[in-house]
């Protein structure tokens, strides 16, 4: 079971070059596209989804080409975007065996068995019969993950499904994503590091519609063992430290400016050894991309 994607790219008409000449092979399990806001993921979800055109490139999932059969991969499709509405005034069971019907579950009987067995798997069925403009944003997002799990879908995409969640009903929703990958390809599109680094076995950094690596996690934030260094610093600092070291990022800390250097070896007395991240990663990787494109 195989996704790929082959050379897209594309163009707003606005000349925002959303994706540049995006190639990925996706193989059965979960795979983080991991990138701040504004990388290109969305964009490339939403082509994979069948939800919009590409300038050039392809996409195959198995043996369907997907922007030239679109109903075929709609078919085993389930998708979660990263704005999901709802009709606020009918229930989440309602809804539910609406969409049910409209995927082609069309035996009633068959219906109801699947819709209470996802409303039971999101954990939603004591509050089946409660309309969805009562339910928290937690409890939307665990009932988008029902809708697209309909109809046994092969290809699951979810795109920035933990964004805008407590800590609490993160890790409830951890849990029900950590299940979806056993027999299907599932995307997890996200800038939040969590995400990937607790239910990924494989990943791709995008930044600036471009895929800038690949790899699973650990070994992305093992590459860069030993050369990550910290230090607090007065702001008014920041640019002296940024001329003399390669300051990947800042952040505050406890009304302190904290730097993020990498370094083959400590820049000099006053910097601490830091675990890296794959924030860390990704700093790095857009750190080189910009002086590369500066040159």
């Amino acid at each position: 079971m195989n996704l790929t994607v082959n050379h897209l790219s594309k163009t707003y008409p606005n000349g925002v070059q959303a994706l540049k000449n995006v190639s990925l092979t996706i193989r059965k399990g979960m795979f983080g596209l991991f990138g701040q806001n504004g990388a290109g993921k969305s964009t490339l979800m939403r082509t994979i989804a069948t939800l919009q055109d590409t300038d050039e490139g392809n996409i195959h999932f198995n043996d369907i080409d997907v922007l030239k059969q679109p109903e075929e991969l709609r078919k085993v499709l389930g998708y979660l975007p990263q704005e999901f509405g709802v009709y606020p005034n009918v229930t989440a069971e309602e809804l539910l065996l609406h969409i049910a019907d409209m995927r082609g579950i069309t035996q009633k009987g068959e219906r109801k068995e699947q819709v209470a067995a996802l409303l039971n798997k999101v954990n939603l069925y004591d509050v089946r019969k409660k309309r969805l403009d009562s339910y928290s944003g937690g409890m939307r997002q665990r009932f988008g993950i029902a809708q697209a799990l309909l109809a046994n879908p092969k290809l699951i995409i979810v795109d920035e499904p933990t964004a805008g969640l407590d800590p609490m009903e993160r890790n409830r929703f951890y849990n029900l994503l950590s299940e979806l990958g056993e027999d299907a390809v599932v995307i997890l599109s996200t800038h939040i590091v969590e995400d990937v680094s607790t239910l990924c076995n494989d990943m791709a950094i995008i930044g600036h519609g471009e895929v800038l690596l690949t790899g699973k996690p650990d070994e992305i934030e093992a590459s860069l063992n030993g050369k990550v260094w910290e230090k607090a610093i007065e702001k008014t600092d920041l640019q002296s430290h940024s001329n003399r070291f390669k300051v990947i990022s800042n952040h505050f800390h406890m009304g302190k400016m904290m730097i993020t250097v990498v370094s083959e070896e400590v820049p000099d007395g006053t910097f601490f050894k830091k675990a890296p991240t794959l924030e860390d990663a990704y700093f790095n990787l857009l750190y080189d991309e910009q002086k590369t494109a500066a040159l």
